[in-house]
Protein backbone atom coordinates (compact mmCIF):
# COMPACT_ATOMS: atom_id res chain seq x y z
CA UNK A 1 0.00 0.00 0.00
CA UNK A 2 1.03 3.32 -0.93
CA UNK A 3 -0.17 6.27 1.51
CA UNK A 4 0.20 10.19 0.05
CA UNK A 5 0.03 12.54 2.91
CA UNK A 6 -0.45 16.15 2.08
CA UNK A 7 -0.13 18.92 5.00
CA UNK A 8 2.87 16.77 6.15
CA UNK A 9 4.27 19.40 8.90
CA UNK A 10 0.97 19.78 10.88
CA UNK A 11 0.65 18.30 14.53
CA UNK A 12 -1.62 15.32 13.30
CA UNK A 13 0.29 14.72 10.41
CA UNK A 14 3.22 13.75 12.58
CA UNK A 15 1.28 11.06 14.39
CA UNK A 16 -0.16 9.75 10.61
CA UNK A 17 3.41 9.49 9.20
CA UNK A 18 4.43 7.77 12.48
CA UNK A 19 1.50 5.24 12.41
CA UNK A 20 1.38 4.06 8.60
CA UNK A 21 5.87 4.75 8.19
CA UNK A 22 6.47 0.74 9.17
CA UNK A 23 3.21 -0.60 7.22
CA UNK A 24 2.97 1.63 4.07
CA UNK A 25 4.95 3.31 1.49
CA UNK A 26 4.59 6.83 2.69
CA UNK A 27 5.37 9.72 0.58
CA UNK A 28 4.91 13.00 3.12
CA UNK A 29 4.60 16.72 1.43
CA UNK A 30 4.11 20.13 3.13
CA UNK A 31 2.70 23.24 1.87
CA UNK A 32 5.42 23.96 -0.54
CA UNK A 33 5.75 20.75 -2.16
CA UNK A 34 1.89 20.21 -2.40
CA UNK A 35 -0.15 23.44 -1.90
CA UNK A 36 -3.75 21.73 -2.23
CA UNK A 37 -5.33 25.26 -3.47
CA UNK A 38 -3.39 24.40 -6.77
CA UNK A 39 -5.86 21.98 -8.25
CA UNK A 40 -3.09 21.42 -11.43
CA UNK A 41 -0.39 20.69 -9.14
CA UNK A 42 -2.23 18.56 -7.07
CA UNK A 43 -3.58 16.55 -9.63
CA UNK A 44 -0.33 16.40 -11.36
CA UNK A 45 1.56 15.07 -7.68
CA UNK A 46 -1.21 12.47 -7.12
CA UNK A 47 -0.45 10.85 -10.91
CA UNK A 48 3.21 11.21 -10.19
CA UNK A 49 3.21 9.10 -6.97
CA UNK A 50 -0.04 6.96 -8.08
CA UNK A 51 -0.80 6.67 -4.01
CA UNK A 52 -3.40 4.15 -2.83
CA UNK A 53 -4.64 6.42 -0.38
CA UNK A 54 -4.46 9.94 0.11
CA UNK A 55 -4.17 11.33 3.47
CA UNK A 56 -5.29 15.03 3.57
CA UNK A 57 -3.68 16.52 6.83
CA UNK A 58 -3.65 19.96 5.47
CA UNK A 59 -6.10 22.85 6.97
CA UNK A 60 -6.53 25.77 7.57
CA UNK A 61 -7.52 26.07 11.72
CA UNK A 62 -7.15 29.19 12.70
CA UNK A 63 -10.52 29.64 14.18
CA UNK A 64 -10.40 33.39 14.99
CA UNK A 65 -8.30 34.23 12.30
CA UNK A 66 -10.50 32.69 9.84
CA UNK A 67 -13.26 35.08 10.62
CA UNK A 68 -11.12 37.83 9.33
CA UNK A 69 -9.78 35.27 6.32
CA UNK A 70 -12.21 34.12 4.95
CA UNK A 71 -11.13 33.68 1.32
CA UNK A 72 -7.73 31.78 2.61
CA UNK A 73 -9.79 29.47 5.11
CA UNK A 74 -12.09 28.36 1.68
CA UNK A 75 -9.84 27.58 0.13
CA UNK A 76 -7.65 25.50 2.16
CA UNK A 77 -10.57 23.93 3.81
CA UNK A 78 -12.70 23.41 0.63
CA UNK A 79 -11.82 24.08 -2.57
CA UNK A 80 -8.51 22.01 -1.22
CA UNK A 81 -10.03 19.21 -0.72
CA UNK A 82 -11.90 19.62 -3.65
CA UNK A 83 -8.79 19.60 -5.16
CA UNK A 84 -7.29 16.53 -3.41
CA UNK A 85 -10.78 14.39 -4.19
CA UNK A 86 -10.12 14.85 -8.20
CA UNK A 87 -6.82 13.76 -7.92
CA UNK A 88 -7.97 10.99 -6.17
CA UNK A 89 -10.26 9.93 -8.17
CA UNK A 90 -7.81 10.40 -11.29
CA UNK A 91 -5.54 7.80 -9.45
CA UNK A 92 -8.15 5.77 -8.08
CA UNK A 93 -7.37 6.03 -4.67
CA UNK A 94 -8.83 6.34 -1.11
CA UNK A 95 -9.57 9.67 0.32
CA UNK A 96 -9.35 10.46 4.20
CA UNK A 97 -10.38 13.92 4.89
CA UNK A 98 -10.39 15.66 8.51
CA UNK A 99 -13.52 17.45 9.77
CA UNK A 100 -14.00 19.06 13.18
CA UNK A 101 -16.74 19.43 15.62
CA UNK A 102 -16.80 22.97 14.61
CA UNK A 103 -19.47 21.83 11.66
CA UNK A 104 -22.26 21.45 14.89
CA UNK A 105 -23.87 24.29 16.54
CA UNK A 106 -23.16 22.87 20.23
CA UNK A 107 -26.74 23.19 21.18
CA UNK A 108 -26.85 19.52 21.97
CA UNK A 109 -27.16 17.79 25.16
CA UNK A 110 -25.42 14.56 24.68
CA UNK A 111 -22.57 13.66 22.13
CA UNK A 112 -23.18 14.11 18.59
CA UNK A 113 -23.63 10.76 16.60
CA UNK A 114 -22.51 11.14 12.94
CA UNK A 115 -26.87 11.54 11.61
CA UNK A 116 -27.25 14.79 13.42
CA UNK A 117 -27.72 17.96 11.86
CA UNK A 118 -24.70 19.98 11.38
CA UNK A 119 -25.05 23.91 11.90
CA UNK A 120 -21.82 25.76 11.58
CA UNK A 121 -21.50 28.66 13.80
CA UNK A 122 -18.73 30.56 12.07
CA UNK A 123 -16.50 30.83 8.89
CA UNK A 124 -13.81 27.77 10.02
CA UNK A 125 -16.63 25.04 10.79
CA UNK A 126 -18.30 26.24 7.16
CA UNK A 127 -14.95 25.34 5.53
CA UNK A 128 -14.71 22.41 7.18
CA UNK A 129 -18.05 21.58 6.19
CA UNK A 130 -17.74 21.87 2.71
CA UNK A 131 -14.56 19.77 2.63
CA UNK A 132 -16.85 17.29 3.94
CA UNK A 133 -19.21 17.25 0.78
CA UNK A 134 -16.43 17.57 -1.63
CA UNK A 135 -14.55 13.96 -0.25
CA UNK A 136 -17.97 12.65 -0.86
CA UNK A 137 -17.23 12.60 -4.71
CA UNK A 138 -14.63 9.89 -4.19
CA UNK A 139 -16.11 6.93 -4.01
CA UNK A 140 -14.25 5.39 -1.13
CA UNK A 141 -13.25 8.46 1.20
CA UNK A 142 -13.51 8.44 5.03
CA UNK A 143 -14.37 11.90 7.17
CA UNK A 144 -13.00 11.98 9.78
CA UNK A 145 -14.19 14.07 12.51
CA UNK A 146 -11.34 15.01 14.94
CA UNK A 147 -11.35 17.69 18.12
CA UNK A 148 -9.67 19.30 20.34
CA UNK A 149 -6.25 17.75 19.63
CA UNK A 150 -3.21 17.38 21.81
CA UNK A 151 0.15 15.31 22.19
CA UNK A 152 3.16 14.94 20.22
CA UNK A 153 4.77 12.79 17.83
CA UNK A 154 8.06 11.97 17.60
CA UNK A 155 9.68 14.87 15.69
CA UNK A 156 6.55 16.31 15.41
CA UNK A 157 4.83 19.53 16.90
CA UNK A 158 2.91 20.12 19.70
CA UNK A 159 -0.06 22.84 19.88
CA UNK A 160 -3.58 23.67 20.66
CA UNK A 161 -5.43 24.43 23.91
CA UNK A 162 -4.37 21.23 25.61
CA UNK A 163 -1.23 21.19 24.96
CA UNK A 164 -1.00 25.13 26.39
CA UNK A 165 -3.09 23.81 29.63
CA UNK A 166 -0.26 21.27 30.13
CA UNK A 167 2.73 23.51 29.67
CA UNK A 168 1.59 26.21 32.31
CA UNK A 169 0.97 23.94 34.85
CA UNK A 170 4.46 22.58 34.64
CA UNK A 171 5.55 25.87 34.00
CA UNK A 172 3.65 26.84 37.36
CA UNK A 173 1.74 29.32 35.20
CA UNK A 174 -1.83 30.57 35.50
CA UNK A 175 -3.55 28.66 33.57
CA UNK A 176 -7.39 30.06 32.49
CA UNK A 177 -9.71 26.89 31.64
CA UNK A 178 -13.17 27.46 29.66
CA UNK A 179 -15.70 25.87 32.36
CA UNK A 180 -18.46 25.64 29.63
CA UNK A 181 -17.18 24.16 26.68
CA UNK A 182 -17.31 20.33 26.64
CA UNK A 183 -15.23 18.54 24.04
CA UNK A 184 -13.72 14.99 23.69
CA UNK A 185 -9.87 15.46 23.55
CA UNK A 186 -8.17 13.41 21.07
CA UNK A 187 -4.44 12.42 21.65
CA UNK A 188 -2.92 12.44 17.88
CA UNK A 189 -1.36 9.40 18.24
CA UNK A 190 -5.00 7.59 19.74
CA UNK A 191 -6.31 9.41 16.16
CA UNK A 192 -3.59 8.46 14.01
CA UNK A 193 -3.68 4.78 14.57
CA UNK A 194 -7.42 4.41 14.19
CA UNK A 195 -7.21 6.32 10.84
CA UNK A 196 -4.68 3.37 9.70
CA UNK A 197 -7.12 0.71 11.07
CA UNK A 198 -9.48 1.96 9.30
CA UNK A 199 -8.01 2.17 6.17
CA UNK A 200 -6.25 -1.27 6.38
CA UNK A 201 -10.05 -2.66 7.55
CA UNK A 202 -11.61 -0.68 4.66
CA UNK A 203 -14.43 0.19 6.88
CA UNK A 204 -17.25 1.44 4.53
CA UNK A 205 -17.15 5.41 3.37
CA UNK A 206 -18.59 7.61 5.11
CA UNK A 207 -18.57 10.15 8.32
CA UNK A 208 -16.93 8.57 11.44
CA UNK A 209 -16.20 10.39 14.76
CA UNK A 210 -12.37 10.08 15.10
CA UNK A 211 -12.06 11.05 19.27
CA UNK A 212 -10.91 9.32 22.40
CA UNK A 213 -14.14 8.42 24.49
CA UNK A 214 -15.79 10.66 26.93
CA UNK A 215 -16.03 14.09 27.47
CA UNK A 216 -14.91 17.07 29.70
CA UNK A 217 -14.53 20.69 30.05
CA UNK A 218 -11.40 22.55 29.66
CA UNK A 219 -11.13 23.14 33.33
CA UNK A 220 -11.64 19.17 34.03
CA UNK A 221 -8.92 18.72 31.51
CA UNK A 222 -6.58 20.90 33.61
CA UNK A 223 -7.57 19.49 36.74
CA UNK A 224 -6.53 15.58 35.40
CA UNK A 225 -3.64 16.97 34.19
CA UNK A 226 -2.06 18.34 37.44
CA UNK A 227 -3.46 15.28 38.99
CA UNK A 228 -1.27 13.00 36.24
CA UNK A 229 1.79 15.40 37.04
CA UNK A 230 1.47 15.53 40.46
CA UNK A 231 1.20 18.99 40.77
CA UNK A 232 -1.30 21.65 42.02
CA UNK A 233 -2.28 23.92 38.74
CA UNK A 234 -3.11 27.87 39.87
CA UNK A 235 -6.42 27.72 37.76
CA UNK A 236 -9.19 30.72 37.17
CA UNK A 237 -12.52 29.52 35.58
CA UNK A 238 -13.64 31.34 32.30
CA UNK A 239 -16.44 31.19 30.04
CA UNK A 240 -16.78 31.08 26.78
CA UNK A 241 -18.31 34.87 26.92
CA UNK A 242 -15.93 35.97 28.89
CA UNK A 243 -13.07 35.41 26.65
CA UNK A 244 -14.15 37.62 23.62
CA UNK A 245 -12.98 35.62 21.08
CA UNK A 246 -14.18 36.28 18.02
CA UNK A 247 -15.33 33.35 16.41
CA UNK A 248 -18.60 31.77 18.07
CA UNK A 249 -17.43 28.07 19.25
CA UNK A 250 -19.90 25.26 20.00
CA UNK A 251 -20.43 25.46 23.81
CA UNK A 252 -21.43 21.35 24.21
CA UNK A 253 -19.61 19.43 21.20
CA UNK A 254 -18.70 16.19 22.71
CA UNK A 255 -18.50 13.57 20.04
CA UNK A 256 -19.72 9.87 20.26
CA UNK A 257 -17.38 7.21 18.79
CA UNK A 258 -19.80 4.31 19.03
CA UNK A 259 -20.11 3.89 15.38
CA UNK A 260 -16.30 3.06 14.75
CA UNK A 261 -16.19 0.65 18.17
CA UNK A 262 -18.82 -0.52 16.62
CA UNK A 263 -16.69 -1.70 13.57
CA UNK A 264 -14.05 -2.86 15.89
CA UNK A 265 -11.99 0.15 16.23
CA UNK A 266 -12.14 1.24 19.68
CA UNK A 267 -10.92 5.01 21.00
CA UNK A 268 -9.55 4.73 24.53
CA UNK A 269 -10.53 7.39 27.06
CA UNK A 270 -9.29 10.66 26.94
CA UNK A 271 -7.65 10.17 30.71
CA UNK A 272 -5.53 7.02 29.24
CA UNK A 273 -4.73 9.10 26.24
CA UNK A 274 -3.89 12.32 28.47
CA UNK A 275 -1.03 10.19 30.45
CA UNK A 276 0.23 8.56 27.85
CA UNK A 277 0.83 12.12 26.22
CA UNK A 278 2.36 13.40 29.21
CA UNK A 279 4.20 9.96 29.93
CA UNK A 280 6.00 10.19 26.57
Amino acid sequence: MKVLVAGADGQLASAVLQQFGPHAEVVAFGREALDVTDPAKARARAKAERPDVIVNCASYNLVDDAEDNPVTALNVNALGVRSLAHAAVDVGATLVQYSTDFVFDGHTGRPYIEEDATNPQGTYGISKLLGEWFATDVPRHYILRVESLFGRAAGGPAHGSGDGICARIRAGEEVLAFVDRTVSPTYIVDAASATRSIVERQLPSGIYHCVNSGSCTWWQFAEEAGRLLDLQPRMRALTVEEAGLRAKRPKYCALSNARLKGLGVTMPDWRDALRRSLAG
